[in-house]
């Protein structure tokens, strides 16, 4: 395996690029268990039909757990964006099609939603009150089975040199509600710091999904929450002022 060529370096990995394959490295202390599991997600949701780089093996890599995958040629919709700035409620609403088609799909295999969010309010640095109104928020909130990304923001969309789109990362997939899966990408948009961005995506993914705008925000905490276990101080710092739950009637 030659691994001579970064494509990218992201928090407790690598991506490298070995001919037509494409290496996910691990760091040393990445728990097996979750890289198993995002194998796992990668190829259930490959028997969905979603256009995604197929898993070819799961190995390890000087002591390292690697996933190794089909590599797919082409830019993401984050470099096309940057490139072709009056593109981008464009290549924003591409962005939107293909989430609604994630959406589309079921994969009775997934961990669930409702499940893993209530495991990471359970884990976040919350107080217990806003805890308690987050988990009965939660509970409270429609059960569906929709495949959900987890993740998707522009840079996890590559399109192919032929003008195929292709999602990559799956290492966060559930089985659970659309809107969810809207607020977490919406998030993202903030996370990076494109403003205008997040509420152009929100408008076009209410419009198209014939959502309504107030049920996504009403995720929002929720899932802003669940996403502050992980990540850096100034993103949980960021994500812990998305959490105010408590509703006076």
């Amino acid at each position: 395996m030659k691994l001579d060529r970064v494509i990218a370096v992201r928090n407790n990995k690598t991506i490298y690029r070995d001919g037509d394959k494409c290496v996910k490295v691990f760091n040393e202390d990445y728990s097996k268990a979750d890289v198993l599991n995002e194998a796992l997600n990668q190829a259930r949701i490959e028997e969905t039909g979603l256009n995604i780089p197929k898993v070819l093996e799961v190995t390890m890599v000087d002591g390292k757990w690697a996933i190794v995958s089909e590599y797919i040629k082409g830019k993401t919709l984050q470099q096309l964006m940057d490139e072709d700035v009056e593109k981008k409620d464009e290549y924003i609403e591409m962005l939107v099609d293909i989430q609604l088609g994630i959406h589309s799909k079921e994969c009775a295999l997934l961990n669930k939603l409702k499940d893993k969010m209530n495991r990471k309010i359970g884990m976040s640095e919350l107080d217990a009150t806003t805890r308690y109104d987050l988990h009965t928020r939660l509970e409270g909130m429609p059960k569906h089975k929709k495949v959900c990304h987890g993740d998707l923001n522009p840079s996890n969309v590559i399109i192919a040199e032929d003008g195929t789109p292709y999602i990559l990362d799956w290492a966060h997939a559930t089985q659970g509600n659309a809107s969810a899966d809207a607020a977490r990408t919406y998030l993202l948009f903030w996370l990076h710091g494109d403003i205008e961005g997040a509420k152009t995506y929100l408008d076009m993914f209410c419009k198209k999904s014939n959502t309504a705008k107030q049920y996504v925000q009403k995720w929002m905490p929720i899932v802003a929450a669940s996403q502050s276990v992980k990540g850096n101080e100034k993103e949980r710092e960021f994500l812990l002022s998305w959490v105010d739950v408590v509703d006076y009637e």
